[in-house]
C-alpha cells in the first residue's frame, strides 16, 4: 500500500470528461513516459510515431495506429523496459502545399503574387497551427509520447540529417540528375515517384487514325488512347514478325497536321492485331504503335532502341505548348497550342474527322495513372530531375536481404546472397503475407525520383551552372547525360561533392553539393572552410541552388535517424545517447499502403548508413480504418472522423479499447459514422452525396433529425471547405455505435470496483495462505496468471484483438460476473477474501492499463488505499501512478491449478446448462430452485465450494432419485442424468421429451463426425497429437451424453 493521502470519494459513475484532463496532466508533471538513455539501466524498447501530415487533424485511422503503439509501450514500460516513443509530424510537401494555396485563393492571392519567402512563412503557420492540433490529439487520446523529445520533418535537428544524407549519397555516386521521362502532376506542377502513382480503370475510347505514307502508297493506321499527342510523334512502330510490316519497315510517314517526317520502324514491344485473342490489347490493336518518345515510358525506350528525335509538346500544366522542346511547330497545328491536354484531344480527333482520317472510334476500358495527391491523370514529361539509385545492390539488395529467410526463402538472381552481416535476415513481417508486397515491389523497381518542384520542403543542397565543353574542370571522358559522374576539382578540396554531365550540344552542367556546417567541420581538409563561406564562393563563380526541394519520403525515410540526431547526436542535447541506445527501433506499426513507400526506404537508408543495421526488426501492418460505406477513411476524402468527437461522446478508454478490440490481422475495420446533432444532442444518420470521383461523404449541410429548419455543417463539409460552420449553422461532432462497447466496459470496470472497495473493510497487514482458501479464491488467482500469459503471448505476437477479448473476458466474466457474484455471502466476513479481493483488483487495473489507460488510473489510488496485504503468487509491488506501475508477474503456482481450471470448466458448463433451462422454464431469476445429482456430480459440487449454487440460484443439492418429483425437469450433464425442482409450476412432458429427442439427435450427429474424423488416414497423419487425443475426450463425452439422454427420455415413459 502507498503511503499517499487517501484519495476524495469514488464517484458514482465513471465521467471521462471530468478525469481524463487531470489524470493527462499528472502523467506529465511526473515525467512518467521520459526515458534517458544515458542514466537507465533497464533495456531499451522504442516506437518511432509514424510522423502524421501537418495537413489537417488526426482521424479514426491514425487513432487506431497511434493506441496500438500506445498499448505495447505502455506494457512494455510496465514489463521494465527503458521506453521511448518518439512523437513527431511530417511537413508533406505537395499535400501541405496544395492547403495552404487554397487557403490563399481563398484570401483573394496566390503564392506566386506573395513570394516563395512569404509563402513558406504562410506555410509554416498553418503546420505551427495543425501540428499543435495533432499533439493535443494525441494527448488527448493518452497516448504516452515523450512529448519532450517531439520532431518534424524540416526542424534543425532532422534537417541536418537531410543535408548530410543528401551529401553522403551524392558523394558515393547514389545521387544523380538526368533528363528522362517523370510523372508529372500537372495540377500541382511537380514530378511524382512511380509509387505515388495510383492505378485507375477508366471508361475511355480508342481511336484509329490514319497515317499517309510519304511516298503516296497508302497509309497505315495507329490506334491510340491519347490522340492529343501525336503533335509529338517521332515513328510508328510494327512488330518485326508481323505480316503487316512487309515493305513498310523503312518507309517514312508524313504525319498530319504538323507535317513531320516520321520513320516505320520495327519493335518486339508492338503488340499485334488479333480480334479473336483473349488478350484485350490484341484484339484492339491495329498492328501499328504511334511512338512519342516524350510522352510515354513504353515509346521511351523504343526511342532509346532506335535513336529517335524526343519532341515535347507540352508544358508543366500539361497544355499544348511550343516552349519545351516542340520546334517545328507546322501554321496547322499552331491551332492546338495553348489548349489543355482535354481540349486538344477532342479538337484532334474532330481534325481527323474532317479530313477524313478517322478510320473508327470503339469504347475501351483502360487504367490511368493519377496522382495520388491532386488525383488528376499523370502526365510522362520530359524534364531533369534527381534521382537516388535504389536500384544500386546497395540499397535495394540491402533491403532485399534484410527480409527474414522464412519470409522470402529466395532472392532475385542479381542481388547478393545474405550473409551474416548485421541486419541480414532479421526484418520480420506480422502479418507475414506482407512481406511478399515487401519482397515484390524490389522486383521491377527504378531509380527514385526525389526532386519536386514545390515551394515548400527540404531545398536541394546543390548549386549548379552550365559551362561550355572546352571550359570544362575536368576531362570529359566518360561523361554522358544520363548520371553524369563524380570529380575531383578545387570544390572538393574544399569539402564539397562534384558532378559534371553533359546537357545539351558543346555544353556541360556543373553540380556542387555543399555539407551541412557540422559534417563540414568534421573534415580533414586542408582548406579549412564554412558553409556559408563556401556557398558565396559557388555564387560569385555563377553557381545557383536548385530550386526545386525533395520528395517529402526523403525525410521520411530517415526518420529513424534524424529523429535521434544522426549523424551527430552529440550535437544537440535533446539527442544524445539516443541513436546509440534506441535504433534499431523495436517495432514500426503502420498501413499496408507505405511499405513502398516508406518501409522499404527505411531500411534502404538506416543499413547504408549505420553499416548494414535495421531501423526496426519488427514491422506490424494494421488493419485499416473505414467508414460506413468500405472507403478508407483519409485526410484527402474528408471522411475522416476526429478522435476528439469519440472522446467527447464516448471517453478515450472506450475509442481506445474498441478499436483494439477490432484490430485483426484479416480484416479492416469498417465504422459506421452518425452525427450528433448540435441542436438537440441527438445522434442521426447524416445524408451522404456522392463526389466526383465516387465516393461517398456526408452532404456539406445537414438538417437536424428534430427540427429540419436547423442546419448543421459536416465533418466533410468543413474538411473540404464548401461549407463554413457559424453560430447559425454549427458544426456537427460525429460519433458511432460501435464505440459503446469499450464504454460499457470501462463502466463495468468503474461499477465493479466501487462495489468490491464498499465491500474491503480489513486494514491489517495479513499472511494469505492461498492453498488454504475456497476453491472460488484458488480459481481466480489461478486464472489470473493465467490470463496474464495469453495477455503477454497476445501482445508478443501484436495479436491485439485476442489482447482485447481475453482481457475482456477475464474482468467482465471471471472477475464481475462470477468471482464478485460468488463471494458476496462470505466476503463481509472473511479479511483475507478481502486481502485477495483488493489484490486481484490491483492486477486487473495494471493489465487494463495498456489500452484503458485513463479509468485505471483514475482507480489506482482507490485501490492501493485497500491493498493492505500482498498475495505471494502474484509480485504487484505498490507504485504511486499506475503508468510507472510494473507488469503483474507470476511467482509461484499451485500445484493443483490444471485441477483447478479442470474443474471450472465442469462447473461453468453445470451453471450454463442450469441458466438456460431456467430460462427456458420461465424461471425468475430470484426464485430458488433445488438440484438433484448423482453421488460423483455431488463431489464436484463440494470441491467447488458454493459456486454452481450462487451463479444458478440452487438453494439444495440433493441426492437424485427416482422416480422424479412433481414439478421438475431432467437434464443430462456429463453423461449423468440430473434433475431440477421446486419449480411453481408443473413441467410439460411432452416439452421435455420433445428437448431430450432433439437432444438425442445431436449427440448422434456430433459422434458421427468425430468417429469419420477418427477414422480419416489423413486427420490421424496430419493433425497434432493432442488435436487427436482431444477429438476422442469429445467423442467419448458425446457417447456418455447421448447414453444418459436416452436413459432420461426412457424415465419419462
Amino acid at each position: 500500500m502507498t503511503e499517499n493521502a487517501s484519495p476524495p470519494e469514488l464517484a458514482k459513475s465513471y465521467i471521462p470528461s471530468e478525469t481524463e484532463e487531470e489524470i493527462s496532466a499528472l502523467w506529465s508533471k511526473s515525467g512518467a513516459f521520459h526515458s534517458d538513455p544515458l542514466t537507465t539501466d533497464k533495456k531499451p524498447y522504442s516506437i518511432i510515431i509514424p510522423p502524421p501530415n501537418v495537413t489537417a487533424a488526426l482521424h479514426l485511422g491514425h487513432a487506431l495506429n497511434n493506441t496500438l503503439q500506445d498499448v505495447l509501450v505502455r506494457y512494455h514500460r510496465m514489463a521494465g523496459y527503458a521506453t521511448m516513443w518518439m512523437p513527431g509530424t511530417d511537413h508533406a510537401g505537395i499535400a501541405t502545399q496544395t492547403v495552404v494555396e487554397k487557403r490563399l485563393l481563398g484570401d483573394g492571392t496566390s503564392r506566386l503574387e506573395i513570394g516563395r519567402d512569404a509563402f513558406v512563412q504562410r506555410t509554416q503557420e498553418w503546420k505551427d497551427e495543425y501540428e499543435e492540433i495533432i499533439i493535443n490529439q494525441l494527448i488527448a487520446m493518452g497516448a504516452s509520447c515523450d512529448f519532450d523529445r517531439t520532431r518534424f520533418t524540416m526542424d534543425e535537428i532532422c534537417a541536418n540529417a537531410v543535408r548530410h544524407a543528401f551529401f553522403t549519397l551524392f558523394k558515393d555516386g547514389l545521387i544523380y540528375r538526368g533528363k528522362r521521362l517523370v510523372n508529372w502532376d500537372p495540377e500541382t506542377m511537380t514530378a511524382l515517384a512511380d509509387d505515388e502513382v495510383e492505378m485507375e480503370e477508366i471508361e475511355g475510347s480508342m481511336w484509329y487514325l490514319r497515317y499517309p505514307l510519304e511516298d503516296g502508297s497508302g497509309y497505315v493506321t495507329v490506334a491510340t488512347t491519347r490522340p492529343e499527342t501525336m503533335l509529338g510523334d517521332t515513328a510508328v512502330a510494327v512488330n518485326p514478325n508481323d505480316v503487316l510490316a512487309g515493305d513498310l519497315v523503312g518507309k517514312m510517314i508524313r504525319l498530319p497536321i504538323v507535317n513531320r517526317l516520321i520513320p516505320i520502324v520495327a519493335d518486339d514491344y508492338v503488340i499485334m492485331a488479333d480480334p479473336d485473342s483473349d488478350d484485350t490489347k490484341a484484339r484492339y490493336a491495329s498492328g501499328f504503335l504511334k511512338v512519342t518518345p516524350a510522352h510515354d515510358p513504353n515509346d521511351w525506350e523504343i526511342g532509346l532502341r532506335h535513336d529517335l528525335p524526343i519532341i515535347n509538346i507540352m508544358g508543366p500544366d500539361a497544355k499544348i505548348s511550343a516552349h519545351y522542346g516542340w520546334d517545328d511547330v507546322s501554321q496547322e497545328a499552331s491551332q492546338f497550342v495553348g489548349l489543355t491536354r482535354e481540349e486538344a484531344r477532342k479538337s484532334i480527333v474532330a481534325w481527323f474527322k474532317e479530313n477524313n482520317l478517322l478510320e473508327d472510334i470503339k469504347p475501351y476500358s483502360h487504367s490511368v495513372g493519377h496522382s495520388y495527391r491532386s488525383h488528376v491523370p499523370i502526365e510522362p514529361w520530359l524534364s531533369s530531375q534527381w534521382y537516388v539509385a535504389v536500384t544500386d545492390d546497395r540499397l535495394r539488395g540491402s533491403a532485399l536481404r534484410a527480409l527474414e529467410e522464412s519470409q522470402a526463402p529466395s532472392l532475385p538472381d542479381d542481388i547478393a546472397p545474405r550473409s551474416t552481416d548485421v541486419g541480414d535476415g532479421d526484418l520480420v513481417f506480422s502479418p507475414s503475407r506482407y512481406a511478399r508486397t515487401y519482397h515484390s515491389w524490389h522486383d521491377g523497381i527504378r531509380d527514385w525520383c526525389i526532386s519536386r518542384q514545390l515551394w515548400w520542403g527540404h531545398q536541394i543542397p546543390v548549386w549548379v551552372r552550365e559551362v561550355p565543353e572546352e571550359k570544362s574542370p575536368v576531362p570529359l571522358e566518360g561523361i554522358d547525360s544520363y548520371l553524369g559522374m563524380t570529380v575531383q576539382s578545387n570544390w572538393t578540396d574544399k569539402g564539397a561533392s562534384h558532378m559534371v554531365r553533359r546537357v545539351g550540344e558543346g555544353m556541360l552542367e556543373e553540380a556542387i553539393c555543399v555539407p551541412p556546417e557540422n559534417t563540414l567541420k568534421r573534415m580533414d581538409l586542408e582548406i579549412s572552410i564554412t558553409e556559408n563561406a563556401l556557398i558565396s564562393e559557388l555564387e560569385k563563380q555563377g553557381f545557383v541552388r536548385d530550386p526545386d526541394v525533395l520528395d517529402t519520403w526523403f525525410s521520411s525515410a530517415l526518420w529513424p535517424l534524424s529523429t535521434m540526431g544522426w549523424p551527430w547526436p552529440e550535437d544537440f542535447p535533446e539527442t544524445e545517447g539516443l541513436l546509440d541506445f534506441f535504433n534499431p527501433t523495436s517495432v514500426l506499426s503502420t498501413a499496408r499502403e507505405i511499405i513502398t513507400l516508406w518501409v522499404s526506404r527505411m531500411v534502404m537508408f538506416n543499413r547504408y548508413f549505420l553499416k548494414g543495421q535495421l531501423p526496426f526488426k519488427d514491422v506490424f501492418i494494421h488493419a485499416m480504418v473505414q467508414d460506413g460505406h468500405g472507403q478508407k477513411m483519409s485526410k484527402s476524402l474528408g471522411n475522416g472522423v476526429d478522435p476528439r468527437d469519440i472522446i467527447y461522446s464516448h471517453g478515450a478508454d472506450a475509442m481506445r479499447f474498441t478499436l483494439v478490440q477490432m484490430t485483426t490481422d484479416t480484416q479492416d475495420v469498417r465504422m459506421p459514422v452518425e452525427m450528433v446533432c448540435p441542436h438537440s444532442g441527438k445522434a442521426f444518420v447524416p445524408e451522404f452525396i456522392e463526389t466526383p470521383a465516387g465516393h461517398m461523404v456526408a452532404a456539406p449541410i445537414q438538417s437536424s433529425p428534430v427540427d429540419n429548419e436547423h442546419k448543421m455543417v459536416s465533418a466533410f463539409g468543413f474538411a473540404s471547405g464548401s461549407a463554413e460552420p457559424n453560430g447559425l449553422i454549427p458544426l456537427a461532432r460525429n460519433t458511432s455505435a460501435k464505440f459503446d462497447l469499450g464504454r460499457n466496459f470501462a463502466n463495468k470496470l468503474w461499477n465493479a470496483t466501487r462495489f468490491a472497495l464498499g465491500r474491503i473493510d480489513s486494514s491489517s497487514k495479513i499472511e494469505i495462505d492461498l492453498g488454504s482458501r475456497p476453491f472460488i479464491d484458488k480459481w481466480i488467482v489461478t486464472r489470473l496468471s493465467e490470463t496474464i500469459k495469453m495477455l503477454e503471448e497476445a501482445l508478443d505476437s501484436y495479436q491485439f484483438n485476442i489482447f482485447a477479448d481475453t482481457l475482456y473476458d477475464f474482468v467482465w466474466h471471471d472477475v464481475c460476473d462470477r468471482y464478485l457474484e460468488v463471494i458476496k455471502p462470505t466476503i463481509n466476513d472473511d479479511p483475507s477474501q478481502q486481502a485477495i479481493l483488493a489484490n486481484i483488483l490491483d492486477a486487473v487495473l495494471r493489465i487494463m492499463h495498456p489500452v484503458c489507460p485513463f479509468v485505471t488510473e483514475a482507480l489506482w489510488p482507490h485501490v492501493q488505499q485497500a491493498k493492505y496485504s500482498d498475495l505471494q503468487e502474484i509480485d504487484l509491488p505498490d507504485a504511486d501512478i499506475l503508468a510507472t506501475a510494473s507488469w503483474p508477474t507470476t511467482q509461484t503456482v499451485l500445484s493443483d491449478s490444471k485441477e483447478i481450471l479442470h474443474n471450472f470448466k465442469r462447473i461453468d458448463a453445470l451453471v450454463s446448462l442450469l441458466r438456460s433451462t431456467r430460462a427456458e422454464q420461465k424461471i425468475k431469476p430470484k426464485q430458488m430452485i433445488r438440484l438433484h445429482v448423482s453421488p460423483s456430480v455431488n463431489k464436484l459440487l463440494s470441491a467447488t465450494d458454493g459456486f454452481v449454487e450462487v451463479l444458478a440460484g440452487i438453494e439444495e443439492v440433493v441426492t437424485l432419485k427416482t422416480p422424479l418429483e412433481t414439478n421438475s425437469t431432467l437434464l443430462t450433464f456429463e453423461g449423468e442424468e440430473i434433475q431440477i425442482s421446486g419449480l411453481l409450476t408443473a413441467v410439460d412432458s411432452e416439452a421435455q421429451k420433445a428437448r431430450l429427442t432433439k437432444l438425442v439427435d445431436e449427440k448422434r450427429n456430433q459422434i458421427s463426425g468425430f468417429r469419420n474424423r477418427l477414422s480419416n488416414p489423413g486427420y490421424l497423419e496430419n493433425a497434432k497429437p493432442e488435436i487427436i487425443t482431444e477429438t476422442r475426450k469429445m467423442l467419448a463425452q458425446a457417447e456418455a451424453d447421448l447414453k444418459a439422454a436416452k436413459s432420461s427420455l426412457k424415465n419419462l415413459d
